[in-house]
């Protein structure tokens, strides 16, 4: 592949909702560009960029996939998005490096989730898009009908580019809404044709809103428009890339991709209208100055990457996805990593085309590659040790669904936990937590389906099989009440026996953060100071699981007041399973109940779902608080709810919202479970409390 300058660059993402076409357009612009002979198909598994199994396997994007095209003189960086919900983090790293995007809407389907979704992202980060109509040989599409509803959600910005000519219901070719001309696909030729009657009136409507947004652009232009004056083509053009540029218009253009018509005017115009990354800002932190390093994708300043991606594949290693900031990148160049205080001799360059490596020999600021096998992770800046510069980390969601994972055969717990490793150094929406006080290993990701293709990609690239199963919950035990008790440990045997006698109070301390507090008010000597400790230490160990159901035990206060002992048979040992005994029955007595984690929910979906949201957390037990505008122009309601009942919430609310919910939740505190809750997980955990206490 020829090396391109900056202004020869264009990095556009492919955007919109699961199905809507984002891989099959991909396809359909890599075979007009002459990276493959013939198309693949999604359903055959042989498209460029769904080239992983399991992608193959379910038919749809997992991860986010670069192909690199040449067209024009150009280089266009495709960069081709999964569209489900669950891989949002591939969105979020490929938005990351796009400087515009194409959100693929589905003629046949319309405005989506997925689609409002992918306009959001692009409102978040400020990118130039426009929309790409697809599936337009489908007979009964509406590409008039799609455009009004986009106007309708999104404003006057829309402006058509071209419109659809059907002949006996065939979509035959398109009108030019700039040149106002029409064009018939006759072959892989395009001739040109008369504007047929029916188009007269959308061509008109079409282009004084181009012609409107067009004048806007400068006071002379202003003048000249009031004036009655017309535009030549080229004064559209250059006005229409500048507004595009600025996100104050949008082009909406269509096609089909599976016939590969539509795509060779929408490549013209992704030249022609995207901005190259020379037109977008960019800074970082220069690390020894702490001063802003304004790269700007400069070729003349100091080189500067930064990685946003990591692909590991056991047959071709590990790749490491790069944007150029700034500088020009060549191979064998020392590069320096700031936040690790590392060096790294990058080696050969490379683009993928899904993934086959080509090896490049230099690398321009704004154009995207790989590296190959250096110890780097997604989020890392490269720069030169002269220079150290530190780019911002990427904006990933952050992950809620979690399920509870045991290896299904024990000698491949160490492999599990190299493969996760791996996956999550790929998918920075995994995260793998050992919750040691419940001794189960949590797997978390961005949903059901997103667990699944983990659980499968370890069976298949990696072959280590996990079960996933519903994760316990964090439970604590408290009491309500006062006992006092006593408890005497005796056992005689051949030489000393053993012997210690405790008298203790147990009452609530009022500290539901420390599991307990100790105090003695001993008085004469009746337990000797010695032991005091061994008291102490046997209510420590006691606390670890408590006798109401085997769950940490938090805010008793423990006071031991009186006891005996003997000169030659009490022992540190004696008085520590005294205490334990002592607890146990003290605990008992004194109103034990179990306490519930309790979070602060937040939801946010559109007005029209809150009172299906709102129904549904009552169903679980929860408390609304109450209901605030988000910056989206959605609500975001705000809950307390039990952690136990929150359980398959991600599955639900999407059904729910048709997609268009989302949550999080930070724990908030403990609160007593309602009885109903007690009794049946004293129940459950019978046979761990009876564990417990046959290992005394």
């Amino acid at each position: 592949m020829n090396v391109y300058t900056t202004d020869k660059i264009r990095n556009v993402v492919l955007l919109g909702h699961g199905g809507a076409g984002k891989t099959t357009l991909a396809e359909a612009m890599a075979y007009l560009a002459g990276i493959t002979s013939r198309m693949g198909k999604v359903e055959d598994g042989n498209t460029l960029s769904d080239f992983d199994k399991e992608e193959q396997k379910r038919g749809f994007s997992i991860s986010t996939t670069t192909i690199p095209l040449e067209w024009e003189g150009h280089k266009i960086n495709l960069l081709d998005t999964p569209g489900f919900f669950d891989f949002v983090g591939e969105v979020e790293e490929a938005i990351s490096v796009a400087d515009a995007a194409i959100i693929v809407v589905s003629g046949k389907a319309g405005i989506e989730v997925g689609t409002e979704r992918a306009w959001d992202l692009c409102e978040k980060y400020k990118l130039p898009r426009m929309f790409f109509v697809a599936d337009m040989d489908i007979d009964d599409v509406s590409y008039r009908q799609v455009v009004q509803d986009l106007t309708d959600k999104y404003g006057k910005k829309m402006a058509p580019f071209n419109l659809p000519i059907r002949e006996n219901e065939k979509f035959i070719g398109y009108v030019n809404v700039i040149q106002e001309k029409g064009f018939k696909w006759q072959g892989k030729e395009v001739v040109e044709i008369p504007v047929p009657d029916y188009n007269e009136a959308n061509l008109k409507l079409f282009r004084d809103t181009l012609i409107e947004t067009v004048a806007e652009t400068s006071e002379e232009f202003m003048d000249r428009y009031f004036n009655g004056d017309t535009f030549s083509e080229a004064e559209i053009r250059a006005a229409a890339r500048s507004n595009v540029c600025d996100g104050s218009i949008v082009p909406i253009e269509m096609g089909s991709s599976t016939l590969c018509q539509g795509i060779y005017t929408l490549l013209d115009d992704i030249v022609k209208y995207m901005p190259s990354p020379e037109n977008r800002k960019m800074a970082g932190i220069n690390t020894n100055t702490n001063e802003i390093f304004e790269a700007d994708f400069d070729f003349s300043k100091p080189k500067t990457a930064f990685v946003f991606k990591t692909m590991i594949d056991p047959f071709i290693g590990k790749y490491s996805l790069i944007k150029v900031r700034s500088g020009v990148l060549k191979p064998d160049d020392t590069m320096f990593v700031a936040s690790k205080d590392l060096e790294v001799k990058i080696g050969k360059l490379y683009v993928l085309q899904g993934n086959k490596a080509t090896e490049v020999t230099e690398l321009h600021a704004g154009d995207l590659g790989a590296l190959q096998k250096l110890d780097i992770a997604t989020g890392d800046t490269l720069s030169t040790k002269a220079t150290p510069v530190q780019y911002a980390k990427m904006d990933i969601s952050q992950p809620y669904t979690y399920m509870r994972y045991h290896a299904q055969n024990k000698a491949d717990i160490d492999k599990i936990s190299q493969s996760l490793a791996k996956l999550a150094a790929e998918d920075q929406t995994i995260k793998v937590v050992n919750d040691a006080e419940n001794r189960q290993t949590l797997l978390y990701g961005m949903g059901d389906m997103h667990l699944d293709v983990i659980q499968s990609k370890l069976a298949n690239v990696y072959k280590v099989n996990i079960d996933l199963t519903k994760p316990k919950v964090a439970f604590r035990e408290t009491i309500r009440k006062k006992s006092d008790v006593e408890y005497k440990y005796k056992k005689q045997t051949g030489g000393h026996g053993q012997y210690g006698h405790v008298k203790m109070r147990f009452e609530p301390s009022g500290d539901p953060l420390t599991p307990y507090v100790f105090e003695q008010e001993v008085v004469g000597g009746a337990v000797p100071k010695n032991y005091f400790p061994a008291v102490e230490k046997g209510l420590a160990e006691s606390v670890q699981r408590g006798p109401l159901a085997a769950y940490p035990v938090v805010g008793v206060k423990a006071v031991l007041y009186d006891g005996s002992y003997h000169p030659v048979d009490s022992s540190e040992m004696a008085f520590k399973v005294a205490a334990s005994g002592a607890f146990k029955k003290g605990f008992m007595e004194a109103g034990p109940v179990l306490l519930e984690p309790i979070v602060s929910l937040k939801v946010t979906v559109p007005d029209s779902f809150t009172g299906d949201v709102m129904g549904d957390l009552n169903k679980r037990r929860g408390r609304v608080l109450g209901m605030n505008p988000s910056l989206t122009g959605k609500q975001v309601i705000e809950a307390e709810v039990p952690m136990m009942e929150l359980f398959g919430y991600c599955t639900q609310l999407r059904s729910m919202t048709g997609g268009a919910g989302d949550f999080e939740y930070e724990f908030a505190r403990y609160e007593q479970a309602p009885s109903d809750v007690q009794a049946k997980e004293v129940e459950a955990r019978a046979d761990k409390v009876a564990a417990a206490n046959s290992e005394e």
